[in-house]
């Protein structure tokens, strides 16, 4: 079994290469090996939404990174793993204090039992599955979320009948870095007085709930049971997909919200960024509070290894971790708190199976295969747009307008080919944040620079300036 686990270590390093992080960590991260029978290979994932996503779209490509290692193989059997649901609690009785997390879904599965009597025909108006341990007692919290940590604790101790402060509450930030934690954290103290219905939804949930509603013809139904919840949780609603879908999430956040009953959503990127969504109901996102939670500091990291080696300590008295090994392990693993939770995890395993202390020379060893090249800063159309007005002495508004003279025209264009060129957005949505414009005047602005910075020396510092402004 070890060489097993081996080879699909390396297989995920082949993935994670072929694919890039941010792909691998929304599809991937989450499957498993379950193991290896002759020209076979069974891997499962915990949603049928993963399932159906890897074989519509990365089916081969698994198969060749397997292939890589086992030649033999010819065959990715891919399953729906089931999960093990304990029994919720009462209240929010913290467990013990844990790291911060930002994706339940790794842990036992609890299915939330404060919203099942709102229909019990709609398997989705039980909840999607919450993790008994995300609560706010085990988030810890820094510089960078402390106003997304604040901003949902009032959320959560709202009682029915106040006025609603934040709506939507939109959070959002990348993978790892608590989105999750956060959200089932209100649903646990929102349900913990069993004063309000609190119905926590993943993206993909709300989908199944929807068309299977449609399917059996209860779609009715089904829509008037939601909208009779007191609080609304969405996660990762960055995969909504489907045009009624869409239309019936927009219809259904307005209807909440004229209610004044209370929506929290999380994503990894703000409403403006989810180009398959509606403009309607990225319109409606962006009018409540939109909260970035930033990356992890290195104090805050600190605080996660900490909080998560006095949980494991809960159920190994003995275990410890040196100082200097947390400050190594804060200092070098930087890209999320998953991958902190992955490191004390494995030191705790060596420690209590091979009966050792934990040591730096250990430490060094078991986890230098997460401690990844810092990634380069993440530019934002926004960003672009304000340090071009600044350069050129123009505003913002000047260049999402439809002013014509040349002192607006060129910054316009260089900005244009900064966001063509320093970000992942396609043309159209390029076009659509300078105002408004077609993909086709995107181009000829980018075509434009590119020959001009070719040839014009000044304009060529010039935008290698603003490059470098907007990566420092």
């Amino acid at each position: 079994m070890t060489s097993e686990q081996d080879r699909w270590s390396r297989v995920k390093g082949r993935l994670r290469s072929t694919v890039g992080e941010d792909v691998y960590t929304s599809w991937f991260a989450r499957m498993d090996l379950e193991g290896v029978q002759d020209e076979a290979v069974r891997l499962s994932v915990p949603t049928r939404f993963l399932k159906s996503w890897i074989q519509a779209h990365y089916a081969e490509r698994v198969l060749s990174c397997w292939q890589a290692e086992m030649p033999e193989v010819h065959r990715i059997d891919l399953t729906v793993r089931s999960p093990v649901r304990p029994v919720a609690p009462a209240r929010e009785t913290p467990a013990p204090a844990e790291a911060k997390r930002s994706d339940g879904r790794h842990a036992p599965e609890l299915r939330s039992t404060a919203t099942a009597p709102v229909s019990a025909s709609h398997d989705a108006l039980g909840g999607s599955p919450l993790d008994p341990r995300l609560t706010f007692a085990s988030f810890v919290v820094g510089r960078s979320n402390t106003l997304a940590h604040a901003a949902a604790r009032q959320v959560a101790e709202g009682r029915r009948g106040d006025a609603v402060m934040f709506n939507p509450l939109y959070i959002h930030a990348g993978v790892g870095l608590g989105k999750t934690h956060l959200l089932q954290a209100v649903t646990w103290a929102g349900n913990s007085g069993n004063e309000r219905k609190v119905l926590y939804l993943t993206a993909e949930k709300f989908m199944y709930g929807f068309v299977a509603a449609l399917k059996t013809q209860t779609a009715l139904a089904f829509k008037e049971a939601l909208r009779g919840i007191d609080v609304l949780v969405i996660d990762d609603l960055q995969f909504l997909q489907g045009k009624s879908t869409q239309a019936e999430f927009c219809h259904t956040l307005n209807a909440l919200i004229d209610a004044g009953r209370q929506v929290v959503i999380a994503a990894d990127r703000p409403p403006s960024d989810l180009e398959s969504l509606d403009d309607r109901v990225r319109s409606r996102l962006a009018g409540g509070l939109v909260v970035e939670m930033g990356s992890l500091g290195e104090d805050l990291r600190l605080g996660i290894l900490k909080s998560r080696v006095a949980a494991a300590r809960g159920h190994h008295a003995s275990f410890d971790v040196p100082e200097d090994v947390l400050n190594y392990l804060a200092r070098t693993i930087t890209h999320n708190g998953r991958d902190l939770e992955g490191a004390i995890n494995r030191l705790l395993a060596h420690s209590k199976l091979n009966n050792q202390p934990v040591t730096l020379e250990m430490a060094e060893r078991e986890v230098r295969d997460l401690i990844r090249p810092q990634e380069p800063k993440r530019i934002k159309i926004e960003d672009i747009q304000r340090v071009v007005a600044r350069q050129y002495n123009v505003s913002r508004s000047d260049l999402l307008s439809s002013r014509r003279t040349a002192n607006v025209v060129r910054p316009r264009q260089v900005a244009m080919y900064l966001a063509k060129t320093l970000t992942l957005r396609s043309l159209p949505e390029i076009g659509r944040r300078f105002g408004g414009r077609d993909h086709t005047t995107v181009l000829h602005a980018v075509r434009k620079i590119e020959a001009l910075v070719a040839k014009d020396i000044a304009l060529n510092e010039e935008v290698e300036s603003l490059k470098r402004q907007l990566q420092e």
